[in-house]
């Protein structure tokens, strides 16, 4: 199973999402998604959602911790995804080499492409503001079940 981060950056009531349209064989291909990706050898999920905000956005960000998604596929690779939002964040955006970069509002996240799951983990970071533990189970791109706190919702 890989670790990864992602975050949401937020600017009032919008986040800044990565349309990825430019790496080829990207399972996330024409979704948006969060600033993220892979740790490095030895780094904390702080420190890996740090480093990747940087190369991605050229922002620096101060990232609040606020849950974990497992992903479980039969197409893609098991992932254990420690998510962030970020409020506060400084530099200057620069230009992404894995997608485009956009300022989405919260109200519009549900007209964009992105993994189902995503949905749900958007409501969940609304609602809550304890850490919480989701759990996705894909066929294919398909989301078939998950889970929230150990408790199968569906």
């Amino acid at each position: 199973m890989r670790n990864t981060t992602l975050c949401y950056i937020e600017n009032g009531n919008s986040y800044l999402m990565l349309h990825r349209i430019k790496k080829k064989n990207d399972e996330n291909q024409g979704k948006y998604v969060g600033i993220g990706g892979h740790f490095l050898e030895n780094e904390s999920p702080y420190e890996c959602v740090v480093r990747e905000a940087k190369e991605e956005t050229g922002l620096d960000i101060v990232p609040i911790y606020r849950g974990i998604v497992t992903f479980v596929s039969d197409k893609y690779e098991c992932e254990q995804m420690h998510l962030f939002t970020c409020k506060q964040y400084s530099g200057n955006q620069i230009v992404c080499n894995e997608g485009t970069l956009e300022w989405i509002e919260k109200s519009d996240l549900n007209k964009i492409p992105m993994w189902q799951g995503d949905y749900i983990f958007f409501d969940l970071l609304e609602k809550r503001s304890d850490f919480f533990s989701l759990k996705l189970e894909y066929q294919g791109d398909t989301l078939v079940s998950y889970s929230i706190d150990g408790v199968n919702i569906k």
